[in-house]
């Protein structure tokens, strides 16, 4: 009940002309079996009607699963997806693996403070590192005489062009 609070609360904030939308959960092949049965009859579970939520599983997670729910549930294989995997929130764990000892004896208070400061710092350096690789790229695109592999592309002459990558960077 908790997950489908979460879920309906975070899919109708701000989704006016959302029609779809990508619901990746630990155990998603079982959390959707119900879902909309249990929205239906729960006076404080509400869904914008016109979305279709599409559950999958992360990488990670889905090789513990049945055979049965790979490819139904698989990321590789649902369109738009891309090229993720799902597991954000367990790369994060690491971390706070490290302030775990010493946040446990703080009130729940500070603790809180702790952990968003530490999640405000991981998400600066995520920040400043994006900065770091687009000057990479464009520093790429500019050096012609030896582009990058990742911006590189061929044309039909055999000839090798910087920039314009189906990604878009």
């Amino acid at each position: 009940m908790n997950t489908d609070y979460s879920i309906c609360n975070a899919l109708g904030y701000c989704s006016e002309g959302i029609t779809k939308s990508l619901v990746i959960y630990d155990v998603g092949c079982q959390w959707s079996v119900n879902f909309h049965q249990r929205v239906k009859f729960s006076p404080s579970l509400l869904l914008p009607p016109v979305l279709e939520i599409i559950p999958a599983v992360g990488k990670f997670h889905l090789a513990a699963h049945k055979l049965s729910c790979f490819p139904r549930y698989s990321l590789n294989f649902i369109k738009g997806a891309g090229h993720l995997d799902g597991e954000i929130l367990e790369t994060l764990w690491a971390p706070f693996n490290k302030i775990s000892p010493t946040a446990r004896s703080m009130s729940q208070a500070h603790r809180q403070e702790v952990y968003d400061d530490h999640m405000r710092d991981s998400n600066w350096k995520k920040l400043v590192g994006i900065g770091e690789v687009f000057f990479f790229l464009k520093g790429s695109e500019i050096n012609l005489e030896h582009p990058s592999p990742i911006l590189a592309e061929e044309t039909q002459d055999g000839q090798q062009v910087s920039g314009g990558n189906e990604s878009g960077i």
